[in-house]
């Protein structure tokens, strides 16, 4: 094992990733749901989840005992504390036009799931600026039509609350992380459905399947 080689950065997720699970179970009182059904699924898999707070990250990657990647904006290194949590659990650095799905973006994401590694995505684009759901846009479905990998949804709640847009505090709301049943684009088409309609069925079924969740949760 190398110091900063590949061992030493999963060793040290894992670490990490201990370390905010127990402070957020005890401080923010979290609770899961759903988790037997995202784990019936063997990786690569897409783990698409509304996007409320730059906590929800952290929510994912302490909670969901698979390692994930993701890409994060760059400004958000930038708070040293937020930026050695979200690096440590697997976030990657990416300007805006990354998370906006430039071909760089798709091409990362698309190799870290054909290596069998499991992703993260927030696919309303950028966080609520009101604690509800947002139009979803078509990244998932595109990474999803495109590999083949299964999308598990997760819905959110608390995290709003607990550390809105400008915060910079956590308060010591109670926050639940709910994992929906997973959606197989294999299962919605044929050979014959082209890679535009996939996309869209797979945006579509997400987006429904959040709301459930959501409404669940209010």
């Amino acid at each position: 094992m190398t110091p900063g080689g590949p061992n030493l950065r999963v060793l040290f997720y894992w670490i990490v990733a201990f370390f905010f699970r127990i402070v957020m179970k005890v401080y923010n009182r979290v609770t899961v749901r759903g988790l037997d059904r995202a784990l019936t699924v063997a990786p690569p898999v897409i783990i698409a989840a509304n996007h409320c707070s730059n906590l929800d990250p952290i929510v994912i990657g302490a909670f969901f005992p698979r390692r994930l990647r993701y890409l994060a904006k760059s400004e958000l290194f930038r708070f040293l504390p937020l930026g050695l949590a979200i690096k440590a659990l697997g976030a990657v650095p990416a300007n805006r036009e990354d998370l906006q799905g430039s071909a760089g973006a798709v091409k990362f994401l698309i190799e870290r799931l054909q290596a069998g590694e499991d992703i993260l995505l927030f696919p309303e684009g950028q966080r609520s600026t009101d604690g509800r759901i947002q139009p979803l846009e078509q990244g998932v479905g595109l990474l999803a039509a495109r590999t083949g990998a299964p999308v598990i949804p997760a819905y959110i709640h608390g995290t709003f609350e607990a550390m809105p847009r400008g915060s910079r505090a956590c308060r010591p709301v109670k926050i639940f992380l709910s994992f929906g049943e997973p959606l197989y684009p294999a299962s919605l088409g044929s050979k014959e459905v082209s890679s535009k309609d996939l996309r869209r069925a797979v945006t579509d079924l997400l987006e429904a399947s959040l709301k459930e969740l959501e409404a669940v949760n209010l």
